[in-house]
């Protein structure tokens, strides 16, 4: 009668589907959302934190009374991210999914935006180099096996770079993203 009870009760919940109350190793996934899509790398730098490394085509979209048509552009971004989990542990305690870094943080994006291409229905277009220091909080979650979806918000400080009268603003940063994790 010990081993049944041992086998039905114990041994399903010993093994919590992988679960951990650290950062995962090494995690590379695509997400795409309203604001892009990415293809990501994300390295483990200690218990709680990470460092992902983003490649990324970004939309923009204009149209109205002022334009004569209505236009779209895809341009690249390359960011690097330092995260912090800061609820992994009190997640894993509470014995809610963890894998794959599922759960909160706190980041600062740099954000370097090249000029080395755009795709859009326009011809004249040029993009200006830009950098960007976004301070970032976000909420990332896993699903079914691989799949995750990510919402984050930052304001930040972006320049444009390279230029004789360079322009400085805020940067509001606002992600929506569904992905998969290979």
């Amino acid at each position: 009668m010990k081993k049944l009870f041992f086998i039905i009760f114990i041994i399903p919940f010993s093994a919590v589907r992988g679960q951990t109350k650290n950062v995962e190793n090494n995690i590379t996934g695509v997400q795409v959302g309203l604001f892009g899509i990415d293809l990501y790398d994300e390295f483990r730098l200690s218990e709680k934190t990470t460092l992902r490394a983003e490649a990324s085509l970004f939309p923009a979209i204009w149209g109205g009374e002022i334009y004569t048509k209505t236009g779209f552009a895809f341009y690249p971004a390359l960011t690097l991210e330092p995260r912090f989990y800061y609820n992994l542990s009190r997640r894993f305690e509470k014995e809610k999914r963890t894998e794959n870094n599922s759960a909160n943080y706190f980041s600062l994006q740099f954000r370097y935006i090249p000029d080395w291409f755009v795709i859009s229905n326009s011809t004249d277009l040029n993009p200006a180099n830009q950098i960007q220091f976004i301070p970032t909080f976000g909420i990332r979650r896993t699903f079914g096996k691989n799949f995750n979806y990510e919402f984050n918000v930052g304001f930040g400080y972006g320049t444009t770079v390279g230029y004789e009268n360079n322009i400085s603003s805020g940067i509001l940063d606002l992600g929506m993203k569904i992905g998969y994790d290979f």
